[in-house]
């Protein structure tokens, strides 16, 4: 059984100073180390989540969500943290659900343990519900089984196992990046129900930009996938 020092909460984000303090309140209710990655905000992000009593780690610039975590996580291995839960910075991801996250820490044998917020997903807007379905059976059709929220950035990661894998995306495309390596490499995947919460808040997925990049990944992630079979 793991201690509750062996748990870190990892945030990236990036100009979330509506929601950041707030948030880290809350998650250290549960777990008590939380590191917050700003990702070069120009607001007051950092300065919040210090108060909120985070340790808080800050990009001079912004490099994306997938270097946001990078840091976060290595930063996580580097201090002797066995797992790391991630979850975003603007309060879309409820601290409610951290508990089954533990839990399947304690008992479980996944090493990627996944948010799934499709048994409520009519309460995402429609465009990202939509666009979350079709990656998610992109991926699922690559990976050749069910990945039912493969969007989802509420996750546990076993930092022995991640620290082993190849990992490049910097941007958004990490979430789908993580999933297929943690498969691809062989470790158990689990998805667990979590709360569906959006308050009508920005994202910050740019819908073209964004939408290139993670096409560019996904041909290139096929390829291999494929290439692994033959």
């Amino acid at each position: 059984m793991q201690s509750p020092a062996e748990w870190v909460v990892v945030i990236p984000c990036v100009n979330e100073a509506a929601a950041i303090f707030s948030l880290v309140e809350s998650v250290r209710r549960q777990v008590a180390h939380v590191i917050v990655v700003d990702d070069g905000s120009t607001d007051a992000t950092g300065a919040l989540a210090a108060k909120a009593g985070a340790e808080v780690l800050c990009h001079d610039a912004m490099r994306g969500k997938g270097a946001a975590l990078d840091t976060g996580l290595r930063h996580a291995a580097a201090r002797g943290f066995a797992w790391a839960l991630t979850m975003d910075g603007d309060g879309q991801h409820a601290a409610d659900d951290i508990p089954a996250f533990l839990s399947e820490a304690r008992h479980g044998t996944a090493d990627l343990v996944i948010g799934n917020r499709m048994a409520d997903a009519a309460r995402m807007p429609w465009l990202r519900r939509r666009a979350n379905e079709w990656m998610s059976r992109r991926l699922s059709d690559t990976a050749g089984f069910l990945l039912p929220d493969s969007q989802c950035g509420f996750r546990l990661i076993r930092l022995s196992a991640w620290s082993g894998l190849s990992i490049h995306a910097t941007y958004f495309e990490i979430e789908s990046e993580t999933l297929l390596a943690f498969i691809a490499a062989g470790h158990a995947v689990k998805f667990i129900p979590v709360q569906t919460i959006y308050k009508g808040e920005r994202s910050k997925i740019h819908p073209v930009r964004d939408t290139v990049r993670w096409f560019r990944w996904w041909s290139q992630a096929r390829r291999k996938m494929v290439n692994r079979k033959i």
